[in-house]
């Protein structure tokens, strides 16, 4: 190519230089569009994650409760559940359960009826059960039966308990110690005293491992399950009210089991007077007042033991009763129910003793036996039932299992060597060896 023809280079002057457009403007325009465009999206996913609105709002409620700023924790409960109950997100399960919860709390601690919350939780109840969803349900039910028992509806309660499922898989410890501690209650009103002391024990077992973590429930549990024990015919333990936290609330419950042991009519009637406005307080005068014949069945047993013939004059005496045809009526009804092996001389108005016979002869042993060992069954399928496995737990173990492998070819390739190398070396001098 011709070196004139060629096009002559190009120099800027400082002039141009200062004339032309700076490019930082448009950089900074690219920026701000950039910035505004994350904002927006930033926005965007807050709007389309609830979860996180619900929790903010559980937080608040939680505070506004501990504040004691129950209005306000009732209008943010109530529109929170009314907002979130329309989203049907499986994400929201637990957090909509511990809202229905603290609404409930809040209601109960301000004092207002909570019988006009129990349509919301029936609803809420429904709509659970047909949605499957789990961890809504382990809280409902045991608010429904709460507030069932609160307004004396037992006949209602046992009616959900009966048409219901409770999730005890997937149920928190918890949930569980609610759900049995009202199931039990019910039970020891009903007269199913052995069912309802499953339930309390389950109740006691679900609940903290320390009582001082939760010592209302525990004490009511215990009140409920001593009663159960002694309506039984049974002595509780005496460790039980030794416990530190137990020992106070359960002062007057151990008098009645004192009482109910020795067969004293006189110290139950005092320990019944005496303490009757705190069992008025746990709602258990009820089941209290039914102790007075396992005391009169105690005592009768100790006089039939002590006396081989006694006279109903006697026995009227000793168990405080205002006339012999009430100590009659009352003998013959015991020895009809086997608590007494005697026989009544109406003509002589004696009770005449018979020989005990040997209970090991009787069906009693092997009652005894099916029951500890449906016991023992039941605990070891709770436990089964309960257990939890860490996820990804499978691939350590499948790795694990790919060392081993490896290690066994390797030690099976030095073994091959070895074998090879002794097969060069020839069979050897004998002597040697």
């Amino acid at each position: 190519m011709d070196v004139d023809s060629a096009a002559p280079a190009t120099t800027t002057t400082p002039a141009a230089a200062a004339a032309a457009p700076a490019p930082a403007p448009e950089t900074d325009k690219k920026k701000k569009a950039a910035q505004a465009r994350k904002e927006e999206e930033l926005k965007d996913l807050a709007s389309n994650l609830p979860e996180a609105d619900a929790f903010l709002s559980l937080l608040a409620i939680i505070s506004l409760l501990d504040h004691k700023q129950y209005d306000r924790g009732k209008q943010l409960a109530t529109s929170s559940i009314e907002h979130f109950a329309q989203l049907n997100r499986r994400s929201l399960d637990q957090l909509m359960s511990k809202l229905y919860f603290y609404w409930v709390r809040l209601h109960e601690v301000s004092g207002d009826d909570t019988a006009a919350l129990r349509p919301t939780l029936l609803a809420a109840q429904r709509t659970a059960a047909l949605r499957h969803d789990d961890d809504l349900q382990a809280t409902l039910l045991p608010l429904l039966l709460r507030n069932y028992l609160e307004h004396g509806l037992y006949e209602q309660a046992d009616r959900l308990v009966s048409k219901t499922q409770f999730p005890e898989h997937t149920a928190q410890n918890s949930q569980l110690a609610r759900w049995y501690y009202y199931v039990g209650r019910i039970r020891a009103i009903q007269l199913d005293y052995t069912a309802a002391h499953a339930s309390l024990l389950q109740a006691i077992r679900r609940g903290p491992s320390d009582l001082s973590a939760a010592p209302g429930f525990f004490q009511h549990a215990h009140k409920l399950a001593v009663l159960v024990e002694l309506l039984l015919g049974e002595i509780p333990e005496r460790r039980v009210f030794r416990e530190v936290v137990l020992k106070k609330a359960l002062r007057p419950y151990l008098e009645l089991a004192q009482a109910v042991r020795v067969g004293d009519i006189q110290a139950f009637n005092q320990a019944l007077s005496t303490h009757a406005s705190v069992f008025a307080a746990d709602r258990t005068q009820s089941l209290v007042s039914r102790l007075r014949h396992n005391v009169i069945k105690t005592a009768l047993r100790t006089l039939s033991l002590a006396y081989s013939r006694i006279s109903l004059g006697d026995i009227r005496a000793q168990l405080a009763l205002e006339s012999e045809e009430d100590a009659e009526y009352i003998v013959a009804k015991a020895i009809r129910d086997g608590v007494v092996q005697a026989r009544i001389d109406h003509d002589k108005g004696e009770m005449t003793s018979r020989e005990a016979g040997d209970v090991y002869s009787t069906g009693e042993p092997v009652r005894e036996f099916d029951r500890r060992i449906g016991f023992l069954l039941d605990l070891y399928n709770q436990s089964v039932k309960s257990m939890r496995y860490p996820l990804n737990a499978h691939s350590k173990e499948l790795a694990s299992a790919g060392e081993a492998r490896e290690r066994e070819r390797e030690l099976a390739k030095e073994i091959e060597e070895g074998d090879s190398d002794a097969d060069l070396d020839g069979p050897g001098d004998m002597d040697s060896f």
